[in-house]
């Protein structure tokens, strides 16, 4: 044998020894989906989130080959399906749908039996959706700047009525409170429909809840809606401004609230990637949008590390929240 084909043989086989491992590790490497998926949601059935999560499900099951079934896990501020996320098999087959509500649980509770950032990996953002400052029809406040005149001639006087303490709505109160400089006095709700009554009686003078809840009621004419919190107007309520037109130290005033899913931390980041793909593409599906829309919620997705990011931010922004409005961490 010569020389050079010694040196080519060689050579040879060297590179198809360099393309056997990776192709062996690919041929042992568990096949995913290969099982029905799971979508862990800690609301009740026939909520936006809910119906977020179900909507998603149906989209990305056909493209993954599997059916997607939810699994609602109420109560106990999410800490219920979470723990039962983080235990789960870290192989991409059980999902759990995060919110804002999950930074708030992780900044309001003394003690979780999981970390929400280190145990839980991100996959997807799904949605940003909107919260509102809303009044009674018949009430004489008809603008935003009307309550804010009213609260600063009136230190401690406004009733601003939440679901309960800790919620995201309840939070976001004592947010808008703290940015515009007011003295109100916050009051919380066991739920949406005993404020909207009080308001509606009397007893209250403004509310604050997320908008898809409350559109039956505008469109009935029972409530209206001054403001939105987040940083954008609604297409089905083009009329109602932003608390950040406000201006002054309400400028960049957000309280967007969001939904995303994420999988037990140590799942493989090839799995993590598929569903990332797959979660995104459903998203630009028009009847994936229109249903959400529906909602009020805008279908919005991300990289597992934006959503990583969003998470953690809204941990730190809560917890300062809670700190500041010395809410008891329960």
């Amino acid at each position: 044998m010569t020389t050079k084909r010694r040196v080519l043989l060689q050579s040879t086989a060297v590179i198809a020894g360099g393309l056997l491992v990776p192709v062996l590790a690919l041929a042992q490497a568990p096949a995913f989906p290969r099982k029905p998926l799971r979508i862990v949601v800690p609301n009740a059935p026939g909520g936006a989130a809910d119906i977020t999560a179900r909507t998603i499900a149906q989209a990305i099951g056909g493209p993954l080959g599997q059916p997607v079934v939810i699994e609602n896990k109420p109560g106990a501020g999410g800490v219920s399906a979470g723990e039962s996320v983080a235990k789960a098999e870290p192989d991409g087959h059980t999902l759990l749908l995060v919110s804002s509500g999950t930074a708030v649980s992780e900044a309001l509770f003394k003690q979780l039996p999981f970390d929400t950032v280190k145990d839980f990996a991100p996959v997807a953002q799904l949605a940003t959706f909107n919260l509102a400052l809303y009044v009674a029809d018949s009430s004489p406040f008809k603008t935003l700047a009307d309550v804010l005149a009213y609260a600063r001639a009136n230190p401690g006087k406004l009733n601003v009525g939440t679901p309960q303490v800790g919620t995201t709505q309840n939070l976001a109160a004592e947010l808008f409170r703290a940015a515009a400089g007011i003295d109100f006095q916050v009051v919380p709700f066991n739920g949406t429909p005993p404020v909207i009554n009080a308001l509606r009686g009397g007893q209250l003078d403004v509310g604050v809840d997320i908008l898809g809840p409350l559109m039956g009621q505008i469109n009935g004419k029972a409530i209206r809606a001054i403001a939105l919190m987040g940083d954008r107007r609604e297409p089905l309520l083009p009329e109602v401004p932003t608390v950040r037109e406000a201006g002054g130290t309400l400028a960049s005033f957000n309280a967007t609230s969001w939904n995303g899913l994420a999988v037990p931390a140590k799942t493989p980041p090839a799995v993590i990637a598929r569903l990332n793909s797959v979660i995104n593409t459903a998203l630009q599906q028009p009847e994936v949008k229109n249903k959400l829309a529906e909602l009020t919620l805008n279908a919005q997705g991300s990289t597992p590390e934006q959503l990583a990011q969003r998470l953690a931010a809204d941990v730190r922004k809560w917890a300062e929240v809670i700190e500041r409005a010395k809410i008891p961490k329960q």
